[in-house]
């Protein structure tokens, strides 16, 4: 990985690859990789609240699996809540 030399006397090179002129021996490179891949990650995840598309990392044809189960959870969920508040009705009348 070569580096353009800017100013020397202050130790300030080029990385052609990047395109930012940093310090001798330090470049954003890598962290750049990472923060690219932090944004993938985050997009799956707000594209999971939308509950259409499909996860980053789901076998194919699975673009209908966060309905699916949105879906189930909201049934349990309602289930759950209905019983509490069936049993406290139930025990309100005895």
């Amino acid at each position: 990985m070569g580096y353009i030399q800017v100013l020397p006397e202050y130790g300030l090179v080029a990385d052609p690859f990047v395109g930012l002129v940093t310090t001798a021996g330090a470049s954003f490179g890598p962290v750049l990789e990472q923060v690219t891949e932090l944004e993938a990650i985050t997009e799956d995840i707000v594209g999971m609240l939308a509950g259409e598309g499909k996860f980053l990392s789901s076998f194919p044809n699975r673009e209908k699996a966060l309905v699916y189960a949105g879906s189930v959870t909201s049934i349990w969920y309602g289930i759950a809540v209905g019983l509490f508040i069936a049993g406290i009705v139930a025990f309100a009348l005895l």
